[in-house]
């Protein structure tokens, strides 16, 4: 797990920006727009490292993944700008912290079991939120053996073994 800095505080103010302003300017409803935008090449692009240098405004990244999926009117549900809002922050804490792509974390939880907990767990700090989660679902083994499985490569890659 990395350290929270100044760079991941920026990149979930921006993608939980995204997610709210989602509320008005995505055609779909929430959980596809959700959905299309943690399979995205802009999520991949987050994932990485300089996504920030690129300087896209988060209409204009709106605009991008309508264009990669398409422009669509599926779906009714919306959920409220602070709900989003939320769910943008705690899905990119999640990623950056335990250095994960936003894929894994969707396939993790979905959009609507976020939705779910954002007045539970909203007012508490976002590795709170996340470690709770966790524990719930029960995943500190994998996640456990997920770590093991990286420090092991890096060695290897090291030919230290």
């Amino acid at each position: 797990m990395r350290k929270f800095d100044e760079y991941g505080l920026s990149l979930c103010r921006y993608q939980a920006g995204l997610f709210s302003l989602s509320e008005k300017r995505a055609e779909c409803s929430s959980p596809v727009f959700l959905r299309r935008f943690m399979y995205s090449d802009a999520a991949r692009r987050m994932d990485g490292e300089g996504f920030l240098l690129e300087s896209v405004p988060p209409e204009a990244l709106i605009d991008e993944i309508a264009a990669e999926y398409g422009e669509s009117d599926y779906g009714k549900i919306k959920y409220h700008a602070e709900e989003l809002y939320w769910i943008g922050y705690i899905y990119r804490y999640w990623c950056y912290m335990r250095e994960i792509s936003s894929r894994q974390v969707y396939k993790i939880i979905k959009p609507e079991e976020l939705k779910n907990l954002y007045y539970p767990y909203h007012s508490l700090d976002p590795e709170q939120a996340v470690e709770r989660i966790i524990e719930a679902k029960g995943l500190h083994e994998e996640e456990e053996i997920r770590r093991g499985v990286e420090l092991l490569r890096k060695l290897r890659g090291t030919k230290c073994l």
